[in-house]
């Protein structure tokens, strides 16, 4: 892949930066499943005005399950704003900003815009883009729609996670400037696609694992599957213990 002519070059622009730290939520006791007591750091709300952008975490943001969240490779989940008003229609009421647990809210690009090792400035930090969001049982369980993150990996509205590359602020109404993108052609939507068994589209996938730029999670699962033929059921992560 080469990199894009200038002329191909985006901006986009954070509409809403959202965090959250993990509590419980849930009833103990409850007889339905989607009812039952968890902690999750997924619930974000919006923040007026200039927030640290650090390694690993947006200041006042945390995730509960390190195991699968977070880290440097996770720390900043973007979510395309022009996915709302689809949700809207679909689902029948208004979700708001943050609603998919991103911490950056932005509009001018969404998954099929954005290719892995984009690097944008924003605010006064610089971003990498390194994967797309693998969708997870607790989209589902915050809204309690049972297959809405079956929904979100279906319609490919998952979001991506980007590394920092220089910690900064960054705020509403910021612009995200890409200033490099050495991987022309792999984009998020690409990458997402690339995982799922059975596509016929091994070596694409092969050459995917091979950019330097994606996590090494995403990296790991491509491995995964082009050794074993599979990556096993969706259904642990889609539904997890929401039954």
């Amino acid at each position: 892949m080469e990199p894009n002519d200038a002329e191909d070059w985006m901006t986009g622009r954070i509409v809403s930066v959202n965090v959250g730290m993990p509590r419980e939520h849930g009833t103990e006791g409850a007889a339905e499943p989607m009812e039952r007591p968890w902690i999750t750091g997924f619930f974000k709300d919006p923040i007026v005005g200039p927030v640290h952008v650090g390694a690993t975490n947006l200041d006042g943001d945390g995730q509960a399950d390190l195991r699968v969240h977070g880290g440097p490779d996770k720390a900043v989940l973007l979510y395309a704003a022009s996915h709302y008003p689809d949700w809207r229609t679909e689902l029948g009421f208004a979700m708001p900003f943050g609603a998919f647990g991103e911490n950056l809210t932005v509009e001018g690009m969404a998954e099929g815009d954005v290719c892995i090792g984009d690097v944008f400035d924003v605010g006064t930090a610089r971003l990498e883009v390194s994967q797309p969001r693998g969708p997870c049982w607790k989209i589902a369980r915050r809204w309690k729609i049972r297959d809405l993150s079956a929904r979100v990996q279906r319609t490919g509205r998952t979001g991506w996670y980007a590394r920092v590359l220089r910690e900064g602020t960054v705020q509403a109404g910021d612009t995200l400037t890409l200033v490099d993108r050495p991987n022309l052609g792999w984009t998020v939507t690409l990458a997402s696609e690339l995982l799922r068994p059975g596509n016929g589209r091994e070596a694409e996938a092969a050459a995917l694992a091979a950019v330097p730029a994606l996590a090494d999670a995403w990296r790991a699962v491509i491995e995964y599957r082009l050794a074993h033929g599979h990556i096993g059921s969706d259904e642990a992560r889609l539904v997890g213990p929401n039954g």
